[in-house]
């Protein structure tokens, strides 16, 4: 038998009155939730945000790094070394073997040098290039980035590891791993010169970005410098060339010479078993056009290290 119960009017009146409030607080949680949800300023921002796949829930961190300057000093916005400014800044993010995530700055950019990643909590490898070269070509598949034409390049393999307080900014600094070599043509550079030609014999313009080690040499490429009409007649006119290089000496021949436009060879000369080392500078100096000239040894004192000769 069904049981049905009959509220006098006092007992209707205190339900009605209760049913309000509880309408009233309702409408209240949901205004403020609406309003929090559309007003930035008013909302939270999380340190950690929660990215929802499919199956799986991972947390990630906000991690911004400070690319510092290249020789120690306190990093300018457009991250110069030896007065040149940095062109191009990469960053990529591993978690074992896996690239998570990678990043391409140029100096146009606002936050150019302080790269901000969004990182799941773990162990990472963040690897940072930062180079002025040119023709770049980055492959992950065999994690190499090569340039047509190799500039002063800095290189950073920086770990991390990502817990769920690790918000927050890191200052890294990238070390030098170019070796430059300068020849000083000590004699006038003649009327109708076109272009000063080096050829070495084996020349590095890649890395592995994983170990920041040279990937295998290049053979016999000439690297071509343009002589502008303001340097005609000028002495003691510096070519450098920069080529990616180990921590441990290594040598190869350099032919050069300087050619008009037509390729008639105004003047030649060949350095024999340059040797060559990160961030040290190898300087030649001696006369291109005439064979009477004296011969002089230049030193560095620029970079890490040095090394003088002749030709």
């Amino acid at each position: 038998m069904k049981k049905f119960f009959f509220l006098n009017a006092t007992d209707r009146a205190v339900m009605a009155t209760l049913v309000t409030i509880l309408a009233i607080a309702a409408m209240a949680v949901f205004f403020t939730s609406c309003t929090r949800d559309d007003d930035p300023e008013s909302a939270p921002q999380p340190r950690l945000t929660v990215h929802v796949d499919a199956d799986t829930i991972q947390t990630h961190a906000t991690v911004t790094f400070s690319c510092l300057g290249f020789e120690l000093q306190p990093f300018t916005r457009s991250l110069e070394s030896d007065g040149k400014s940095m062109t191009d800044l990469w960053v990529l993010d591993y978690v074992g073997n896996t690239l998570q995530q990678q990043l391409h700055q140029l100096s146009t950019d606002e936050d150019f040098g302080t790269p901000t990643l969004n990182l799941a909590v773990g162990d990472h490898h963040i690897y940072f290039i930062a180079s002025r070269g040119k023709n770049h070509l980055l492959d992950t598949d065999v994690h190499t980035i090569t340039f047509g034409t190799v500039s002063d390049t800095f290189y950073k393999d920086y770990t991390i590891s990502v817990s769920g307080t690790s918000s927050g900014n890191h200052s890294v600094i990238l070390d030098r791993i170019v070796a430059k070599l300068t020849t000083i043509i000590t004699d006038a550079i003649p009327v109708g010169s076109s272009t000063f030609n080096l050829t070495p014999e084996a020349w590095h313009y890649g890395i592995d970005y994983t170990t920041g080690l040279p990937i295998s040499a290049t053979p016999s490429q000439t690297i071509t410098i343009n002589i502008p009409s303001s340097e005609i007649g000028v002495t003691n006119e510096p070519l450098n060339i920069f080529g990616f290089s180990t921590e441990e000496e290594w040598t190869t021949n350099v032919a050069l010479n300087c050619k008009k436009s037509d390729g008639t060879v105004l003047g030649t000369a060949t350095l024999t078993n340059v040797p060559l080392k990160r961030n040290r500078v190898t300087s030649y100096s001696g006369p291109l056009f005439s064979s009477n000239g004296q011969i002089t040894v230049g030193l560095s004192t620029d970079w890490e290290d040095q090394h003088t000769s002749t030709w």
